[in-house]
């Protein structure tokens, strides 16, 4: 997994105007390992407890907006303070787990580093933070408006019926019908049936086969 450390005086490259600081009080107290990650479609971020041998980790993709990255670095520092309080008794994103995102999201709310937009998708969701930091679907579209302008990328949702894209492993499908909360696409090599969330990145090749 291409990873790169980050000097951590660069971190506030990557953050939202008037966050660095307080975000550097939780890494110099818990004495985070803190790595920028590239492109991973399966994760925006990652945590690894600290050992006998290594310090707390935590990796975040580089590539994610300003307030993404914030989102998913706070989201990762959760687990980290859930596991200084709790060790591995309790559930990975469990009540104690969303107790303490919650209350992470809140102290960064007060700051007023988050547009409107994004702030309200962020009070909606802090009754119950979603397990994958921006999952909720609201949350991932709003974020979507700050990424760069010429991203090659479409959601699912945004495909019409029978279009052709490609995911980040260089399978192709077909968009099919909406089922529920997901779409049946088909595996264009294998004719395989797969289901998307509709705020699923990908390539657009072709708006359809017919």
């Amino acid at each position: 997994m291409p990873k790169q450390e980050a000097p951590i005086s660069q971190l506030q490259d990557y953050l939202p105007l008037g966050t660095y600081e307080p975000v550097l009080i939780y890494l110099r107290q818990f004495k985070v390992h803190l790595t920028v990650a590239r492109e991973r479609k399966s994760i925006l971020g990652d945590y690894r407890h600290r050992t006998h041998h290594a310090n707390h980790r935590i990796s975040v993709n580089g590539n994610l907006n300003k307030y993404a990255f914030l989102i998913t670095l706070l989201h990762e520092l959760a687990h980290l303070l859930t596991f200084e309080q709790f060790g591995n008794k309790v559930m990975a994103h469990g009540r104690e787990w969303k107790t303490i995102y919650g209350q992470l999201l809140h102290q960064f709310l007060q700051h007023k580093v988050f547009p409107p937009d994004i702030e309200k998708e962020i009070m909606a969701s802090l009754h119950d933070p979603a397990a994958s930091s921006c999952a909720e679907d609201g949350l991932l579209r709003v974020l979507r408006r700050y990424d760069p302008a010429d991203s090659k990328f479409q959601l699912i949702e945004e495909l019409v019926v029978n279009a052709v894209f490609r995911i980040d492993d260089g399978r192709v499908f077909q968009k099919g019908k909406k089922l529920r909360k997901r779409f049946r696409c088909t595996e264009i090599k294998t004719g395989r049936l797969y289901l998307f969330s509709p705020v699923y990145e990908v390539e657009l090749l072709q708006s359809s086969l017919l």
